[in-house]
């Protein structure tokens, strides 16, 4: 074929790819039509080419002992290789100077001097030019002594014209024949290829279809490169099919067991210096493929003259492509079993297309930490021991149209002054719909590019890290959506998904559940959540619908799910899935902390996985576990008026029946502001007064409650209206300018003390999960709605906590304390008027009294403000 493109584009058209997730999500096309014909990324002899690769990083993984079929062996490598190659970069960037003119084959290093090939070469060194001819003399001089090649099988040659074939390195490349060395190139729509090597220009002769072979009289397989020849143009570029396998027979081997757990490493994208040149590997597992080729930019989306190679048994696919550098966008085109193809992103990749746009991009980071420090005392104390307050936000909506660098300038200095020790983002991995919190990812090793590169990423957690906070992210190994250029049906058939479509299929959101009991699929994801914490220094996964994952009749009815080979409903698989990936977190990630968003009464959600429970399992593994039922219970408590409280008193107090069964988190996530659940103020009765008052009183009750403690964005200052994605927190409620600023700078007040006492206090967190930290006062005031409770440190220093649920003031209420302590007093009161409230306090030192009360010889008189939570400390 001899139809040209137009210049090269950098950038394909994007189309809109159809989808099943929660919101339309466009594709690249994978566009491979006759009249976009690729062109080698190399120097082209008319100019030079237009977006040189980055550099290169380098690799561990190359294979230097074993050559596959229809690689070049070791031996008969060309000693001058090293020499020889130049860097693609510098290639890409930089107009290659004449090649050796010579009008026949001959072996690297021949002699010259006497011949028109000799006079030749001496003319390019001096700079002059031989006569003009045509092309099709000078095809016929360079095809002189290039033997006819014997021709391809028609098996062979239409499985590889087809994208269908397992070793295109079989086919194309070198190989040693009978009386010299075998070239074979595939380049559609070129008009020639020549084979340029130091002394050594041979032009090959066309085969159809765009194949173009000869067999050189030569004994050693020389460094060469094809120059190749279209209608307007004429590039150079070093043949990917020369190359040994740049995958490594122990990532084969890890991967085939399920261990590999830097697995990034070994499949995807990635820059690398391999055999003297520089470029891109791509590496795919894809077991049920025929075929598999590489489209992307750099070859106008049609992956004709790219097809990889199978790697035996292990349904890797490989090719190695010199002069394809960082920021090239890429997909892989596979053939399925049935003949049909598919183009699909990189499950591996570390780099996305900004959506609705959905292109993998070769991504190399160049980020240097400054957070050595954070990380060296990160894992000094363990982390239910320590105090851990979290600030959940939602990245992209926190400051709308803010880049992940632009969002460090101001999201760790408010964390830090509001006290907060950590934050929790969302969402992080890519997701067709930035609307959404980010739970249907389809790209789970890549941060979402709406806001920046991976690297501006790392910068953000950076800074966060120098500011002394802890950094968690929402992970979701539960399901994945079924968009048809991501992971359904990968290869054609079910492979990421469980192949039974009623257990694949999640009954609740439309999406497909992981097949845990696949070896590769969970090497996918236990890989995936060490990537996150070793890459990203990421300090916590919370992971996100646990339970979904736990249980196999989970949204199903009856008759819709098959039981597991004991009979029972627990899902075998997930279980053993969250087992390996909580332990091999522990294991690699000192300090890390893996939170599970679990909404039953499974036994031992945060017991070691070495310890048998009661229902024959070995604990999950989780460092803390969302405490659902308090969330759910307190919240219905106080959306009731107070006269009706007395009723529901049980629903506040059940939370330490079962209190420490596990390591809870007491969670307000972004669950509960949202699809008309109102704003947590909102869910209070009563006027605007009251309103602020019970929220105020509800937050002190819950930082002082056994746990650790989440808030979503928006309700440490009150916000009245629901969460939404277009403009995020209301943050004009702040405005000095607005009537009832001090309303809510007020609560905003409260939440930077109740912080700071918090941290200060290690009543408060130092023995969350044992049971000697809590002691009730009196836990069955219900006609007075108040709640009173000391909280002990490991030393036993105490601190008391008192909650008036009741808008009346209860003066010289009575609280048994411990006999030993002659005075309390008051170190936090949520009706202060700096936050709002009333101003009814307990100025003075209360001392103990010998008056029994509460079961105890000692106690006190306090006046209890309305509505309000007080903390008490020895005086």
């Amino acid at each position: 074929m001899t139809a040209r493109p137009p210049s090269r584009r950098t950038t394909p058209d994007t189309a809109p790819a159809k989808t099943a997730t929660d919101a339309p999500a466009s594709g690249r096309s994978g566009r491979a039509a006759a009249s976009r014909p690729p062109a080698d990324k190399a120097t082209a002899r008319t100019k030079p080419a237009t977006t040189p690769p980055g550099p290169a990083t380098g690799s561990t993984e190359t294979a230097t002992t074993t050559a596959s079929t229809g690689a070049a062996t070791a031996s008969a490598t060309s000693a001058s290789e090293t020499d020889a190659a130049a860097p693609a970069a510098k290639r890409a960037s930089t107009p290659r100077p004449p090649a050796p003119r010579t009008a026949t084959a001959e072996p690297a290093g021949a002699a010259a001097g006497t011949s028109a090939r000799g006079s030749s070469r001496a003319a390019s060194r001096t700079g002059d030019k031989p006569a003009a001819r045509s092309r099709a003399a000078k095809a016929k001089e360079g095809s002189r002594g290039v033997r006819v090649a014997a021709p391809l099988s028609d098996e062979d040659r239409g499985r590889l014209l087809a994208g269908a074939h397992h070793d295109p390195h079989g086919l194309l490349g070198v190989h040693p024949v009978r009386g010299g060395l075998l070239f074979r190139a595939l380049r559609p729509y070129a008009k020639s290829v020549t084979v340029l090597g130091k002394g050594l220009r041979a032009t090959l002769h066309p085969e159809g279809d765009g194949l173009f072979a000869g067999v050189l009289p030569l004994r050693k397989i020389p460094d060469y490169e094809l120059l190749v020849e279209y209608d307007d143009t004429t590039v150079t570029a070093r043949d990917p099919y020369r190359f040994l396998p740049a995958v490594g027979e122990l990532d084969l081997h890890l991967l085939g067991e399920g261990r590999h757990e830097q697995l990034w490493q070994a499949l995807g994208a990635r820059t690398m210096d391999h055999q003297g040149a520089t470029g891109t590997r791509f590496t795919l597992w894809a077991p049920n493929a025929l075929g598999v080729r590489v489209v992307g930019n750099f070859n106008y989306w049609d992956g004709t003259a790219f097809p990889m190679r199978s790697l035996g048994s292990s349904g890797v696919w490989e090719l190695f492509l010199p002069g394809v550098g960082a920021g090239e966008l890429y997909k892989f085109e596979i053939t399925r079993p049935d003949g049909s193809r598919t183009v699909r992103a990189d499950p591996m990749a570390r780099r996305t297309e900004c959506p609705p746009a959905n292109a993998s991009v070769v991504e190399e980071s160049h980020y240097r930490w400054k957070d050595a420090d954070w990380m060296a005392r990160r894992g000094e104390r363990p982390v239910h021991e320590a105090p851990l307050s979290v600030y959940e936000v939602h990245l992209p909506s926190w400051r709308p149209g803010l880049t992940y660098r632009q969002l460090a300038m101001q999201l760790p200095s408010y964390v830090k002054d509001l006290g907060f020790t950590h934050v929790e983002l969302m969402p992080v991995s890519e997701h067709p719909f930035g609307g959404s919190w980010g739970y249907q990812v389809t790209g789970f090793y890549a941060p979402t590019a709406r806001m920046g590169t991976p690297d501006d990423f790392r910068f953000l957690i950076d800074a966060l890290h120098q500011a002394g906070i802890g950094v968690l992210m929402d992970w979701v190994p539960a399901h994945f959506p079924r968009d048809d250029w991501a992971l359904a049906e990968f290869d054609g058939r079910p492979l990421y998904e469980h192949g039974d479509p009623a257990r694949a299929a999640h009954p609740d959101w439309g999406t497909l559940e992981f097949d845990y009991g696949r070896t590769e699929v969970r090497n996918f994801l236990v890989a995936n959540a060490v990537y996150w914490c070793e890459e990203f220094h990421i300090d916590g996964l919370r992971v996100d619908a646990v339970a979904s994952m736990l249980y196999l009749d989970y949204s199903r009815e009856e008759g819709g799910w098959t039981p597991n080979v004991h009979g029972g409903r627990e899902n075998l698989d997930a279980v053993a899935f969250l087992q390996e990936m909580n332990a091999t977190v522990y294991r690699r990630c000192p300090g890390v902390v893996t939170i599970a968003e679990e909404s039953t009464a499974w036994d031992g959600v945060t017991r070691a996985t070495h310890h048998v429970g009661p229902g024959g399992f070995g604990g999950l593994g989780f460092g803390l576990k969302w405490n659902m039922g308090w969330m759910h219970d307190s919240l219905v408590y106080v959306s009731k008026e107070p006269v009706h409280r007395k009723y529901h008193h049980g629903e506040m107090t059940f939370s330490m029946i079962y209190a420490y069964s596990e390591n809870y988190v007491l969670p307000i996530s972004h669950d509960e502001v949202v699809h008309g659940k109102r704003s947590l103020v909102s869910k209070m009765p009563g006027d605007w007064w009251q309103q602020r008052a019970n929220h105020r009183a509800y937050l002190g009750y819950m930082w002082a409650h056994p746990g650790k403690q989440l808030l979503f964005m928006g309700q440490e200052f009150a916000q009245g209206a629901e969460w939404a994605e277009s403009h995020g927190p209301d943050w004009w409620l702040l405005d000095p300018s607005y009537e009832a600023e001090p309303d809510h700078r007020g609560v905003r007040d409260l939440v930077r003390d109740l912080n700071r006492r918090y941290t200060a206090t290690p009543a408060l967190w130092e023995r969350d999960t044992d049971p000697a930290g809590f002691s009730w006062i009196d836990g069955d005031a219900g006609e007075d709605n108040v709640f009173s409770f000391l909280r002990f440190a490991a030393d036993g220093a105490p601190l008391i906590s008192v909650t008036n649920f009741s808008p009346v003031v209860r003066h010289a209420y009575r609280l048994g304390v411990p006999d030993h302590i002659p005075a309390w007093h008051e170190v936090l009161n949520t009706d202060d008027p700096r936050y709002g409230g009333s101003g009814v306090t307990n100025p003075e030192a209360l001392k103990a009294e010998p008056t029994p009360w509460n079961g105890r010889s000692s106690s006190i008189a306090a006046v209890l403000p309305p509505l309000a939570t007080i903390w008490l400390r020895p005086a």
